[in-house]
């Protein structure tokens, strides 16, 4: 008598169809990739093919929501100084004295700068075409002018009161932000720093001076 042998087979499931992303979703992958890359190479040194290789997809997919890689540079950087700005005007916003508004400005700023490494480095390292440089050259300024009001706002302290003359306090703002953003850029190559550090650093170095200034002292030689 024969004995047959029978095996069993598991079922292998059927993929799915692969799910579609929303163009918003797409274009939001983009803009990732391409942060990434436009962080580590540059812009001249980063090409459109190197950025649909990090995103997944292809380079005719990423024309369809960007007509060029400037303009693709160009949206990420824009997107990106939104969000400093927004982060300079939440911390000008409150009624606290201008010294705590100026020391959670100078923390918003390095908080972008600590989560947005990568953005960081793409807005101040690498400004080649004129619509960057224009873009860069708004964030310091509104930067400055940020801190600039910051400053003006503080009450008046014996004798010497620097909101009598705006461009001392324009100056000062300009100072400040050149300031920080330097810092900001060596913190880069220390991040064993801890970010409240920084922030005592910049107080110290520019408070204390801010203090002398509206008592009435003046450097002279």
């Amino acid at each position: 008598m024969s004995t047959r042998t029978q095996t069993s087979t598991a079922h292998t499931p059927e993929k799915g169809p692969r799910k579609r992303l929303t163009a918003e979703a797409r274009r939001e992958a983009i803009l990732d990739a391409a942060l990434e890359v436009f962080a580590q190479r540059g812009y001249n040194g980063s090409s459109i093919d190197e950025i649909a290789q990090a995103a997944g997809i292809s380079k005719a997919l990423i024309y369809e929501h960007f007509p060029s890689k400037r303009d693709l540079h160009v949206s990420l950087l824009e997107s990106h100084v939104q969000e400093i700005f927004e982060r300079l005007a939440d911390a000008a916003a409150t009624s606290d004295p201008g010294e705590v508004r100026l020391r959670a400005g100078v923390d918003a700023f390095l908080g972008f700068v600590e989560t947005r490494r990568d953005a960081f480095r793409m807005l101040f390292r690498d400004a080649v075409e004129p619509e960057v440089v224009g873009i860069v050259a708004a964030v310091q300024r509104q930067t400055a002018a940020a801190v600039a009001g910051m400053i003006a706002t503080e009450p008046r302290k014996g004798r010497g009161d620097p909101r009598r003359d705006a461009k001392a306090i324009e100056m000062l703002g300009q100072q400040l932000t050149g300031a920080v953003q330097s810092l900001a850029l060596w913190w880069g190559d220390h991040p064993e720093v801890q970010r409240k550090d920084l922030v005592d650093s910049v107080m110290n170095f520019a408070w204390l001076g801010l203090e002398r200034l509206r008592a009435g002292e003046r450097f002279s030689t």
